[in-house]
């Protein structure tokens, strides 16, 4: 498969996807954010990434909540979306936003370490 099909066939799932999450009633659901979703070539699995705002426990009470309407999200992926094969769904934390903060707090150490050194 090309990779231009992948990449319309992932924008497609992130859209089905974020709009279903949109629309769960789960109590520990969290702010979230599908950023990613990241679909292998035989279309058999995807992998969803995702990003919650809160802290530890909220980011762990989304997580259960995710796992729990995964079959929900999944139906209504294949309602949704032709494809040849109805992918098996992985969520997965999103670190891209925590790495970037880290890296910025790092800059800024390095910053301050050259005015006052």
């Amino acid at each position: 498969m090309t990779s231009a099909f992948l990449r319309r066939v992932n924008k497609t799932l992130r859209a089905v996807i974020a709009d279903e999450v949109a629309h769960l009633k789960d109590p520990g659901l969290g702010f979230i954010t599908i950023t990613a979703v990241d679909t292998a070539p035989d279309l058999r699995n995807a992998r969803v990434y995702y990003s919650v705002l809160g802290d530890g426990e909220q980011a762990q009470a989304t997580a259960h909540a995710l796992e729990r309407a995964k079959p929900h999200v999944r139906s209504q992926v294949g309602r949704r979306v032709r494809l040849k094969y109805l992918p098996d769904l992985r969520f997965e934390a999103d670190r891209a936003i925590e790495h970037g903060m880290r890296i910025e707090q790092l800059l800024a150490q390095i910053h301050e370490q050259e005015e006052t050194g």
